[in-house]
């Protein structure tokens, strides 16, 4: 990482020019994946990456620019471009930096590399053990291990200097059943802000064993019948509905540019009075957690609906110039080579009063989506089409045989309105996220709900 002096030397240059702020974001990331096919070693690879973005405001306009080359003569001829780009000036303010210092909210006890490469190796074993000890009709399992120490340094013209190390791992495990020409697959994937010390608790044969059973699960179910019905959501990665639908219409990416369904409607009611939602990037250790966001800002706990009225977006610093809010330390990106923007972090649904029986009663025939899949949403519409990747019948009350081939299809707006129920069985999964700054890690999550009515696309011509 750059020196302060240094630091404070390219700031002073970069204001030389028609702009108002400047930044300098700083990255050293090592990661690492080990894949492994039932039960050998695939492959493993190690990537290594340096870099330097560099940041200009001029007003609500910006240029960006980044190098993988942190040498003098590379940074100058970075911060030369983009103040060609932004006007240059004679004169311009010195940029004082003073270092801020904070307490690690998520310490690391076993580092990766630490820990020799056959030991990792064997993680992937123990999960291909543990799927396949569930049935002899587990055929086949695919499994990868990620590992990432991302050590940042954020520097502005405002005099602010910080850093931060995000150390974060996860097994993902793909298992398949076969029971003659049917041959079905079931997935999980948990990961931490932490290091490898997450296996001690989240034990690898288990990660198989979920896999495998719902692999298992999906092997003896029917196709789905189609049309609206009321449906549970299960928790945990059932916050998949939210974050797309609802959760990236909420970012001041999209709110500041009136491309949001939410745009507008702070104090509003937008959901049910039983819905409350938060993105909390403070959580200890969590798999979306950062001690600061990668403008150099503290995270927080942003509380996004309280009792269905809409109390805030997630707002970066050149969208916050844009809405004339105040930034809510929401700016995330992939790498140095993205320019920041308002992002999610640990976003979910919380806690109600319902037990989870109460979710069931009086329905006389839904869905019961236990476990989510992917789906594709209209980011300005809230509009989605979401697969159901472990799934049951409710009759009369009761979860009955398992379904195959269904499909959630409606939008945000409308299901945070059709949300009647929530359960208390809060718990959040882990995923990643696409958008304009990049590939970024997240949770989702929320307690089971019920949605009183949602169309079910399904596979049965019944």
């Amino acid at each position: 990482m750059l020196e302060k002096n240094v630091l404070e030397t390219y700031l002073s240059l970069c204001m030389k020019s028609g702009c108002d702020f400047a930044e300098i974001f700083e990255e050293d990331q090592v990661s690492e994946e080990i894949s492994m096919l039932n039960g050998r070693a695939e492959k493993a690879s190690r990537t290594v990456r340096r870099g330097a973005g560099i940041r200009l405001y001029t007003g609500v306009h910006s240029v960006y620019g980044y190098t993988n080359e942190t040498d003098h003569d590379s940074m100058m001829k970075l911060i030369d471009d983009l103040r060609e780009a932004a006007g240059k000036k004679d004169e311009g303010p010195q940029v004082i930096l003073t270092r801020v210092d904070y307490e690690n909210r998520h310490p690391v006890r076993i580092q990766f590399d630490d820990v020799s490469q056959e030991e990792r190796t064997q993680l992937l074993k123990r999960v291909d053990d543990g799927a396949r000890a569930v049935s002899e009709k587990i055929v086949k399992v695919q499994s990868s291990l990620l590992n990432v120490r991302q050590n940042v340094q954020i520097s502005n013209s405002t005099g602010r200097l910080i850093s931060d190390t995000r150390v974060r791992t996860r097994i993902r495990a793909n298992a398949y059943a076969q029971e003659g020409d049917k041959m079905q697959s079931g997935f999980y994937g948990p990961g931490a802000g932490m290091g490898l010390e997450f296996y001690e608790t989240t034990v690898p044969e288990e990660i198989g064993r979920e896999a495998a059973r719902t692999a298992l699960v999906n092997l003896n179910a029917i196709d789905c019948p189609s049309g609206k019905m009321p449906v549970v959501i299960d928790n945990g990665f059932g916050g998949v509905i939210f974050h797309e639908a609802c959760g990236h219409a909420l970012e001041a990416t999209s709110v500041a540019r009136n491309q949001s369904v939410f745009a507008g409607k702070l104090g509003t009611k937008i959901a049910n009075t039983c819905v409350s939602a938060v993105d909390d990037g403070t959580i200890v250790n969590a798999w979306g957690s950062q001690n600061i966001d990668d403008e150099g800002n503290f995270q927080q706990r942003r509380q996004l609906i309280k009792d269905g009225i809409l109390t805030s977006y997630m707002i970066d610093t050149l969208n916050a110039r844009r809405m004339k809010m105040e930034p809510t330390g929401s700016s995330r990106r992939q790498s140095y080579q993205y320019e920041p923007t308002s992002r999610m972090s640990n976003t979910f649904i919380t806690e109600g009063n319902s037990s989870f029986e109460e979710l069931f009663e009086g329905i006389e025939k839904g869905l019961y989506a236990k476990r989510m899949g992917g789906g594709s949403v209209n980011p300005q519409t809230g509009e989605f089409n979401f697969s159901v990747m472990e799934g049951y019948l409710i009759e009369n009350g009761k979860i009955t045989v398992p379904v195959k081939g269904a499909a959630l299809i409606g939008s945000g707006s409308e299901i945070l309105m059709n949300i009647e129920k929530v359960c208390s069985n809060l718990s959040r999964s882990q995923g990643m996220c696409g958008s304009a700054s990049g590939s970024i890690p997240t949770d989702v999550g929320q307690p089971a709900i019920l949605v009183s009515s949602i169309t079910v696309g399904g596979t049965s011509n019944g």
